[in-house]
């Protein structure tokens, strides 16, 4: 199954897509809400609502035509994952590091696919970063073992995690550059776990700015996977229904090219993973 999450009359509903036409889940099927998020929380029967909407007559409208949200508009937590691929650690002078440089994402900072990265006024040193990302589908375990792990997964899409590196660097942790608003780009669909391959591994993922390849890796490239990556977050935290994680770029980062390579208005930087589909983002200046 294939969700998406789409503006109507100023608000987020939950879209079920059926080839380039969507559904509108909750129209379709009430006991589903309209938000993914609070659909996950109360437990809906999301596969078997989208098997019964899919059967049915329910107007579709097209995917093309649709303005699209962030995926899960007010996620609970957005944890990502900094120098996750052996190759982009070694590009950033770094080894493997010995546990994994987690930080937080506020919501503030999504932005849909289609919308606008925000280039901010206060730097140019904006940079792109092509990433896999998930969401959580129940409460996760405490100590989840990697083997049960990743049942805990609903499904994956596309994440840009832009990066304001100047500012990232100013403080030991990189919060502050990764929070500006208008920075995240999310979506544009969600592919359930059951259409992919296990933990989401050997998937091609490519990031391309203004149509060329910049970066172009395979999620099995990545230091920690999935099941991993669940697995020490549950030694620590309680993860949600709704929770993103977001699992790190790799090599080919605007920062790490003689010269740099910044994005700019008029710019357009899409990120591409086998699988699930394209995550594009013009690139605008901050009003």
């Amino acid at each position: 199954m294939r969700f998406t999450t789409f503006l109507q009359d100023g608000r987020a509903r939950l879209g079920l897509v059926d080839g380039d036409q969507v559904i509108d889940l909750n129209a379709a099927q009430p006991q589903v809400p309209a938000d993914l998020r609070a659909a996950l929380v109360a437990g809906v029967d999301l596969a078997a609502a989208a098997k019964a909407a899919l059967a049915s007559a329910s107007p579709r409208t097209p995917l093309a035509g649709l303005q699209l949200a962030p995926l899960v508009p007010e996620p609970g937590k957005i944890i990502c994952l900094g120098l996750n691929y052996f190759d982009h650690a070694k590009e950033g002078g770094r080894e493997k590091p010995e546990y994994p440089w987690f930080f937080f994402r506020g919501a503030t900072s999504l932005v849909a696919h289609g919308d606008a990265g925000i280039l901010p006024k206060v730097s140019e040193r904006f940079d792109y970063e092509a990433e896999l990302a998930l969401v959580i589908g129940r409460k996760v375990p405490r100590h989840v073992t990697q083997a049960e792990a990743p049942g805990n997964v609903f499904g994956y899409t596309c994440f840009n995690d832009m990066s304001v590196r100047d500012y990232q660097k100013r403080t030991p942790q990189w919060t502050i550059g990764k929070n500006f608003d208008g920075t995240g780009g999310f979506g544009p669909v969600l592919v359930t776990a059951d259409e992919l391959p296990p933990a989401a591994t050997g998937l091609k993922i490519q990031g391309r700015l203004n149509g060329q390849v910049m970066q172009d890796a395979n999620t099995t490239d990545m230091i920690w996977g999935v099941a991993e990556t669940i697995a020490l977050l549950s030694d620590v935290l309680t993860l949600q229904p709704g929770d993103v994680i977001v699992m790190g770029t790799p090599a080919g980062v605007g920062q790490a090219r003689t010269p740099p390579v910044w994005m700019k208005a008029g710019d357009r930087f899409e990120v591409e993973i086998e699988g699930i589909g394209t995550l594009a983002n013009p690139i605008r200046a901050e009003d």
